[in-house]
Parts: C-alpha cells; structure tokens; sequence
C-alpha cells in the first residue's frame, strides 16, 4: 500500500537584521507525517525537527513575507540532503509498520 508524505513548516526562526537584510530565517521547524490507509482506517507516523538554513549570498534574497511554505521546505531539504530525508521518511514507514505489526500487545486482562 503506498504512504503518502506531508511535509509541513510549523515554524521558522529570523534574524532581525543580517546582511543588511530584515528577519532573515535561519532555522526552520518542520513536521513530517507519513499515512497509510489499512482496513479504511488511517495509519500515521510522525517525525518533528528542525534545520539550520544558510543565507545563500548568490541567491536573491526572499523578503519575510514573500516566503512560501513550498520554497521553504525546499530549502529544508536541500540543507538535509537526500540521504537524511529518505532517513526521516523510513522512520515514519517504520512507524507505520510497527503499528499495523506490533511487536509489543498489551491484551485485557483475563479477568
């Protein structure tokens, strides 16, 4: 069955000033949320981190309040790099799978 991935910022981080710059974002908090429909009910996994953006002096900079959720998160990523973002979304899989196979019950008691 296949998984679908939301990436979402909850937040975001801004110098006041830098490089002659206003409210300059510098780190980014971010959720992932991995869902998987079993049995017509919704199985999730939850990652919530965040990362550290660099000013980039080659690219035009981005005023505050121009900034869209999609350019952020892709800033997000590229900071990450393919590697740890494949490492955060086989942890919410395997979330998923944990919860769909769990290694752990705690039945009723008997009694």
């Amino acid at each position: 069955m296949t998984i679908l991935n939301t990436w979402n910022v909850v937040q975001m981080d801004a110098y006041p000033t830098e490089d002659g710059e206003v409210d300059v974002v510098f780190n980014v908090h971010w959720t992932l949320t991995g869902e998987q429909t079993v049995g017509g009910e919704p199985v999730t996994g939850y990652v919530y981190s965040s990362q550290a953006i660099t000013l980039d002096a080659d690219e035009p900079f981005v005023p505050f309040a121009q900034l869209t959720e999609e350019l952020v998160l892709n800033w997000v990523k590229a900071a990450m790099g393919t590697e740890t973002i494949a490492a955060h979304e086989a942890n919410v899989l395997q979330q998923i799978e944990d919860k769909k196979n769990p290694k752990v019950v705690t039945p009723p008691l008997p009694w």
